[in-house]
């Protein structure tokens, strides 16, 4: 294999990696929303649901990374491999990559707190977890802007269907969330009438 079948092997795996890898991301935020909400996928136990999440985010991760590693082996432009977890500091595509390398160090600090949940406080896990919603947005921009194929056809209209499948999960956990609210509203009140009814109960 000479040097440019090479690079072009290498250009097409980290075009196809990187594809794999925001399909990967939009469903493991879809199925995030859903454990959150701890709602059930077809005839699927809430653990079931819950474990495929997080095999999909390992998934995901691996894609990731060979994404990156074909993009610094393919010999057509030169990525360092540093500037694919420092943000800012790749010579070719500053912008897009030092976003792709946000979105990257995002993800992997979401896996890395998952993975030592035991480890960590309830509030701590879930405060970086909240970040696996900014990773997606900033996953989506970088694979658009800095993929030209991206920007027509139909990988064009598959970046849309992502962002349209995860603005309608998004929709979907919202409108759960604001019927929820009266409940809540009346569990807090039920309380406050609780607490109300205890001097009187001890003056008895």
């Amino acid at each position: 294999m000479n040097a440019a079948s090479s690079s072009t092997w290498m250009w097409y795996a980290s075009r196809a990696t990187g594809v794999v890898a925001l399909l990967l991301l939009t469903a493991v935020a879809l199925l995030g929303l859903m454990v959150s909400r701890q709602a059930r996928l077809a005839d699927l136990p809430r653990f079931a649901v819950t474990g495929l999440h997080r095999n999909l985010s390992l998934l995901a991760v691996a894609f990731l990374l060979l994404h990156v590693l074909t993009a610094v082996a393919d010999g057509y432009v030169t990525i360092a491999l540093d500037s694919a977890v420092i943000p800012f500091t790749s010579r070719y595509e500053r912008l897009w990559l030092g976003i792709g390398a946000v979105g990257l160090d995002l993800f992997l600090a979401v896996i890395i707190t998952s993975l030592l949940r035991g480890h960590l406080g309830r509030r701590a896990w879930y405060a970086v977890h909240l970040l696996s919603y900014a990773s997606w947005p900033i996953a989506f921009a970088h694979s658009v802007g800095s993929s030209g194929d991206m920007q027509s056809g139909w990988m064009l209209l598959l970046a849309v269907a992502c962002a349209a499948a995860l603005a309608a999960g998004i929709t979907w956990r919202v409108r759960a969330a604001a019927r929820d609210l009266p409940r809540a509203q009346r569990v807090h009140a039920l309380m406050a009438e609780l607490h109300a009814r205890k001097p009187r109960a001890g003056a008895q």
